[in-house]
């Protein structure tokens, strides 16, 4: 398929041809025949990308401030690396589209393969939508209207908070493609309707769209003749600016009690003497409607009850796509440009340079019948030996495991493959893999693939580390290794039943491979048992994140905290064979509390661990320290930067410089794989680890502690 690609790092954009997507659990498979581009926000978005790095820094001050912090944690030259990184990845374009249903994923009911549906998706060929951000297209309906749909959804989430009744007099600031969606909306409403654009065509374009008044600029004396001496009722701001204009003229020229709702951009510094004498209320409309932005209704197609939200972000682009058939909505006079997708480019340079008046800009894509879900690169590249394809392309797998594995070299690329194929083509071209895939099959068919690196989210670990296995191909799995004890029994069954012909299996838990692991366990060599603290401080993650969602995250004890539990073993030399957690006690919040946690650990040499596992406190504070402790002998790791070993009353400072053992761990791991030696780790340590992690969730959940031994009795 050909999909719209914005760089930000340089500026480019371009068409891609991408492998098609693999529609997933409650997603639909589409095959875009047409697709709106929204002038406003993605105006924004190109201006950014083509700005100096300065300009860019200027347009975004809070991710300096990001990048500053990380230097101080993790220094400036893996910082500029992973920023460069950051800014070279690619970014989709669009959300308002319209097309063919081609495949339903598991759970979606709701829609049939046939139907025309709109969609608030990227400008692509083919896309993969959660199905709540889909909605059915009367018969009556075109494509090339239905397109609107999601524009229309944000345009009437504008209009409904507005709270705009018959009769009601509203300005509208801004007549660009939002403006006269609302214009219409304002009509079907009811009310009366005065807008005002600093483009004289625009303001034309308003009354063909049913306003009743209007002017171009800021026209004082003609409003006030329009709304009579109280003033309007409600302004709807639908501009796009960095001024405060827009603002001060809606409240200056709103009634008592009036409303004024921010759709589109504009200076948020409220003058205090309009709002405080009129007791205006404002508001900021988010997007197509509730549910919008919410993982659990976009990504697990998690509805909400319609008693209790009557119009969400799929009702509204429903009711949009109900006033296009009733003849309330006429879009069609909004479309002023046609281009074929593959002049995508020109399309966006008509608008940002304005080279011509232009409202609605349509983008038209070729038919697509079936699915292709692998495409070639060109230039691949490999020094030869072990054949090597990965699973995700996050912003781990990017910016610190494809990296070091070019830095390690002997290996030859083979597939990159991701669920919607945009990064695997990106990625997948720059380093020079063979082929780019949206399906996993696709690289665990390939002959020439010996080494499998997993870097999903964590939900499909397991199922992939399986079959992997049983393809004949070394594993590297990222962390955790599995979410629930039934995917760990699943993977020993796995290993028992291969046996001697298991590859090897390798978990990304790098710690232990880490310059400052290996100095500690070689200063307490013999010295036991051990007592160990370990604090690790990670930084808040807000409650939607998917990692706090057991069933596809597994929580952040299971994601993150297992680096914890896995060191504390390897330091002590020991399994453990007890477990306890204890959480803080957290009330009338939706806010998890399972990664404030206090958990103990009992080795089986009589060692003990505590564990401080923290997603809260000050980003800037260093995230870890270990502290080990024995017979007149104390280490201290802080930050993996330096270590500290005191004995008879004098300290030792070693400088490791902020390593974490990522490339010890991928290098063993690689050797092992080459030289068709033994796993660096033990099956059982790997098994031991996981296990604690999954039980450590259960002590949290019942209170009580957990002998490992016997995790049931």
């Amino acid at each position: 398929m050909k999909q719209v690609i914005q760089n930000i790092g340089n500026g480019d954009l371009t068409v891609q041809d991408i492998a098609d997507p693999v529609p997933l659990p409650g997603y639909v498979l589409i095959a875009t025949t047409s697709s709106v581009i929204s002038p406003g926000t993605e105006r924004y978005v190109v201006d950014l990308a083509r700005r100096s790095l300065i300009g860019k820094a200027i347009g975004r001050p809070e991710h300096v401030r990001r990048i500053l912090q990380k230097v101080r944690q993790e220094g400036l030259v893996s910082t500029f690396r992973q920023v460069r990184e950051k800014l070279d990845e690619p970014m989709s374009l669009g959300y308002s589209s319209a097309g063919v249903v081609l495949e339903c994923g598991r759970g979606v009911s709701d829609f049939k393969p046939g139907e025309m549906v709109a969609a608030a998706a990227p400008h692509a060929g083919l896309v993969c939508v959660g199905q709540r951000l889909c909605a059915r297209v009367p018969q009556s309906v075109t494509a090339d209207r239905a397109a609107y749909a999601s524009l229309g959804a944000i345009a009437l989430e504008g209009v409904r908070l507005a709270r705009v009744s018959i009769g009601e007099r509203v300005l509208v600031i801004g007549l660009g493609l939002v403006g006269q969606l609302v214009v219409a909306l304002l009509k079907a409403q009811g009310a009366r309707v005065f807008g005002t654009d600093l483009d004289p065509t625009r303001v034309e374009l308003g009354f063909r769209m049913g306003m009743d008044a209007g002017d171009p600029g800021a026209p004082r004396e003609v409003l006030r003749t329009f709304s009579g001496p109280a003033g309007v009722d409600a302004a709807i701001i639908t501009a796009s600016t960095e001024s405060n204009d827009p603002i001060e003229f809606a409240a200056e020229s709103c009634r008592v009690r009036g409303r004024i709702v921010l759709v589109g951009v504009a200076g948020l510094t409220l003058p205090r003497p309009p709002f405080f004498k009129k007791e205006l209320e404002f508001t900021v409309s988010g997007s197509l409607g509730p549910g919008r932005g919410d993982p659990a209704y976009e990504e697990r197609g998690v509805d909400y009850p319609l008693g209790f939200v009557r119009w969400t972000a799929q009702r509204n682009m429903e009711a949009a796509l109900d006033l296009m058939a009733a003849g309330k909505l006429p879009v069609e006079r909004l479309t002023t440009h046609r281009f074929p997708v593959e002049r995508a480019s020109d399309a966006y340079d008509l608008i940002t340079k304005r080279i011509e008046p232009s409202v609605g800009v349509l983008l038209e894509y070729p038919s697509v019948q079936t699915p292709v879900r692998v495409a070639s690169l060109k230039g691949a590249r490999g020094s030869g030996g072990l054949g090597v394809s990965v699973v995700g392309a996050g912003n781990f797998a990017r910016l610190i495991m494809l990296p070091l594995l070019q830095r390690i070299g002997g290996v030859t690329w083979r597939g990159l493959c991701t669920a919607r194929g945009l990064n695997a083509v990106h990625t997948g071209s720059k380093i020079g893999f063979a082929f780019a895939a949206t399906d996993a099959a696709e690289v665990l068919k390939d002959r020439e693939t010996n080494i499998v690196f997993i870097a999903t989210r964590h939900n499909l670990h397991a199922e992939l580390v399986v079959a992997a296995l049983r393809a004949g191909k070394h594993v590297y799995v990222e962390k955790p290794l599995c979410i629930t004890l039934e995917e760990l029994t699943s993977i020993e069954e796995c290993i028992s039943e291969l046996d001697s012909r298991c590859p090897v299996l390798m978990i990304g838990l790098n710690r232990r491979f880490a310059p400052a692991t290996e100095k500690i366990r070689t200063f307490f060599k013999g010295v036991h048992p051990l007592s160990i603290s370990y604090r690790f401080s990670s930084g808040y993650l807000p409650a939607e994140h998917w990692t706090h969602d057991e069933d596809i995250g597994g929580g952040r004890i299971v994601g993150e905290a297992c680096h914890a539990i896995d060191l504390c073993s390897v330091i002590a030399g020991s399994p453990p064979v007890k477990i306890y957690a204890e959480s803080i006690g957290k009330t009338g919040t939706a806010e998890t509390s399972d990664d404030r946690a206090l958990i103990s650990l009992r080795h089986e040499n009589g060692s003990i661990s505590s564990i401080s596992y923290q997603g809260a406190g000050d980003r800037a504070c260093p995230p870890e320290r270990i502290e080990v402790f024995s017979e007149e002998k104390t280490a201290i790791i802080d930050s993996w930067d330096v270590v500290e070993f005191w004995q008879g009353g004098r300290v030792s400072r070693v400088r490791v410089g902020k390593d974490k053992g990522h490339e010890n761990a991928l290098r063993s791991f690689i050797n092992a794989c080459r030289d068709g030696e033994r796993s660096p780790v033990e099956w059982a340590d790997w098994r031991s680890t996981a296990l604690a992690c999954l039980l450590a969730v259960k002590s949290l959940r019942q209170g009580y502690p957990i002998d490992m031994r016997n995790p049931c009795g």
